[in-house]
This record gives structure tokens, sequence and C-alpha cells, in this order.
């Protein structure tokens, strides 16, 4: 096998990702892809980036898969006691800072991006972005992952203050699809999670339920059909 074909089979767990947090009247709305990648390989075509911290906040994570799990498996540790001591739930700013706090101090050894959505009785909904190297940023919306370079255009012109929930849930399910139509290492499934005053919602678009986009192929059932699309009169003999 060639070289450097094998330093990609071996490479370490990443995610080539697409993820994005927006913020619409009333609460938030995460989403992501689901392509987990090892070098050029697809590890995991169907994994789950949007991750709970508490009943109220989650993250959406990119970058090295290994680090931005334990990152959120640290700020759910100190959460759970910091909800303990105060007696109620932490504040999406208190678990945003962690995030940072974890990543800044760790900086030349973590690989990760992350977006910290959620809402809270203090501030409502609230959007954070963190990138490498652990600056924080509050945001009216926030995208990262490799597909994040195809969409800053696209929100610049579709993102408004004060959409809906609907509207808000539409615009990232049509972002996300849109970066998995242009970046490889973007792909899988669409997840959404919508956190509000009433509580949580999940959502799951399939990819065979995304909008195509310009020189994409729509799906068929079998070769069969494909031969029929593109010959639909018999051949004479």
């Amino acid at each position: 096998m060639d070289r450097d074909a094998t330093a990609d089979v071996n490479a370490p767990h990443s995610m080539g990702t697409t993820i994005i947090g927006v913020t619409y009247n009333g609460g938030v709305i995460l989403g992501a892809d689901s392509r987990t990648s090892t070098g050029l390989y697809v590890a995991n075509r169907a994994s789950d980036k949007i991750t709970q911290l508490t009943d109220n906040v989650y993250i959406c994570r990119s970058g090295s898969a290994a680090d931005s799990q334990i990152v959120s498996d640290y700020v759910r540790y100190f959460l759970h006691q910091h909800t303990i001591q105060l007696g109620q739930p932490a504040t999406v700013k208190v678990a945003a800072n962690l995030v940072r706090l974890l990543a800044y101090n760790n900086k030349n050894m973590l690989q990760t991006g992350i977006i910290v959505g959620g809402w809270d009785k203090y501030e409502g909904g609230k959007i954070y972005g963190i990138p490498l190297g652990g600056t924080i940023l509050e945001q009216p919306f926030a995208i990262g992952g490799s597909g994040s370079s195809y969409l800053y255009g696209f929100f610049d012109q579709a993102w408004k203050e004060g959409m809906t929930k609907e509207e808000a849930e539409q615009l990232v399910v049509k972002a996300v699809s849109l970066a998995i139509a242009r970046d490889g290492a973007s792909g899988g499934v669409v997840r959404t999670v919508t956190i509000n005053s009433e509580g949580v919602t999940r959502n799951f678009y399939p990819g065979d339920q995304l909008p195509l986009w310009h020189d994409e192929v729509e799906a068929h059932n079998s070769l069969l059909d494909i031969l029929n699309a593109s010959n639909p009169e018999p051949m004479s003999t």
C-alpha cells in the first residue's frame, strides 16, 4: 500500500464539518452535518455532532472528534457541580466561558472549534462561537467547520433579525445542505436542536430529503432508473 494512503487511513478521527448556531425570536437553533472522517476515509456517516451540556445548553463540535468530546465531558462535569452548588441551572454564558477557559488554557494541544448555544431565563437565547485558540464571541449566528467557508456570504444575505422558529429552522437546514453540496468533508444527514423557554426539540433530516444544488444528481433507486432517465426512448434496430 502506498505510504501516503496508509497515513491517511491511520490519521486521527476528525470532523471535516459544518456546524451552525442561529438565534431567532424566542430561542436558538443549532445544526450540523454528520460526517466523521479519518484522513480520506469516512469513519462514521451518521455521527451526532450536537452534544448536550445541560438541560438548556448544547454545543456543536468540529475539528478533532476526540478533542471536542473531552472538552464536552469536562464542561458537562463542571456545570453539574456548578448547578448543585447554586441550586439552579447554569446560564449559557457560564457554559460558554467554561468551554473558552478549557480551549484557551489548552490551545497548544486542542484542535477543535465549538459553538455553544442555549436558552436561560436571564438573557434568553444566546449563541457563542469559540474557534481554535479559545477566543469567545457572542454572535447572532455562528458557523464553523470546513463547510463554513462556503456559507459566509449566504448568511450575510439570508440571516435577519427577529426570525420565527420555522424561518430559522429552514435557514439552518438549507445552509447545512448547501455546505454538504460544496464541501467534500461534510456529508450525511442534517441534525438540528431547538432550545427555547419550552424546552428542547431535536429534528432529523435524511440526506434524500435535503434540497439539491447546482450540479448535484438526484438520487435514483437503481442503475436501471438512471439508464431509463437518460434514454427514455427504446432503441430501434
